[in-house]
């Protein structure tokens, strides 16, 4: 019989890649780890892992062991929310993965209405790209997820809840802050701040706004790349550039003066915001509760 304690270090080892890794997140020392998968080997008669110049990789039968043993210890973390959920209605804790740029106003009102309703729940929040988002939730690491767009998957449930529109941020000295353009054409000669292509990133890279420009006949623009939503807004209010920009996180900038906006008619740019649960998850009444705020607070 499998012990599933093996398994979840087992998991652990990969996803800190190496034994030394998988010590320190879970709390034991690296010999422990180590007995624990070669009896686990040992048990199932195969080798997990494969070493490399680089370090540790799964072997073959890894491979197709760590789907099975992420969907074995989900299943045992909703027993035991389950179990817990008899004993008390607000039950928890809540571990909430979210992508870094909805981290907004819409995020931040259900939050806090949420905290007002049950202030004895735990609530974890973390930040990942969408494609992590998604493997957080699968293997139990989340309760629920929200990520842009989504991917197809049959053991994911996705659900639209709102959409993110996309707007262009510009310094308050820009020349054309605060105005309306019948276009983008005057914009074409400008720098733009975008994210580069990332696998598993959803959010609105540079090849994007490129291939808008192309779309109009406008050519190539320059831009230069920034991975990160919070530099991206300091390099623009210093006047290093343009961006593209989800409306939900320039709030603060905007009320305080230090961002401000250039409007393209018929320009209509967004992404649709996905809540992401387990097929046949459980979910606590103080879970299904958030999942309701979320819904709520997107369609306002």
């Amino acid at each position: 019989m499998i012990d599933t304690e093996a398994l979840r270090t087992f998991i652990a080892v990969h996803r800190q890649k190496g034994f030394s890794g998988a010590a320190r997140a879970l709390h034991r020392t690296q010999p422990a780890i180590s007995t624990r998968v070669r009896l686990l080997e040992q048990d199932l008669g195969v080798r997990l892992f494969e070493r490399t110049a680089n370090g540790i990789m799964l072997s073959q039968a890894g491979k197709i062991l760590l789907p099975r043993a992420e969907a074995i210890v989900a299943a045992l973390g909703d027993a035991e929310q389950a179990v817990f959920g008899l004993r008390k209605d607000a039950a928890g804790p809540i571990d909430l993965a979210i992508v870094g740029t909805l981290a907004g106003t819409n995020l931040t009102g259900a939050l806090k209405r949420f905290t007002a309703r049950y202030p004895g729940v735990e609530l974890n929040l973390r930040t990942a790209r969408s494609l992590e988002v998604s493997e957080l939730v699968r293997n139990g690491e989340a309760t629920i997820g929200l990520r842009y767009d989504r991917n197809r998957s049959d053991d994911l449930h996705y659900e639209q809840i709102g959409s993110d529109p996309m707007v262009i941020a510009c310094a308050p000295t820009h020349p054309f802050a605060g105005r309306s353009l019948r276009s983008l054409r005057p914009l074409k000669d400008e720098r733009w701040l975008a994210f580069p292509e990332i696998p598993g990133k959803r959010e609105i890279p540079a090849s994007h706004i490129w291939n808008i420009f192309l779309a109009l006949g406008l050519g190539e623009i320059s831009w230069w790349p920034v991975d990160s939503l919070n530099a991206q807004k300091r390099l623009v209010e210093a006047g290093s550039g343009l961006a593209l920009l989800p409306k939900s996180s320039l709030q603060e900038e905007l009320s305080s003066g230090s961002l401000a906006l250039i409007r393209v008619a018929g320009l209509q740019v967004g992404q649709s915001v996905q809540m992401i649960t387990r097929e046949n998850g459980f979910f606590s009444a103080a879970a299904l509760k958030l999942m309701q705020l979320l819904r709520a607070q997107y369609r306002t």
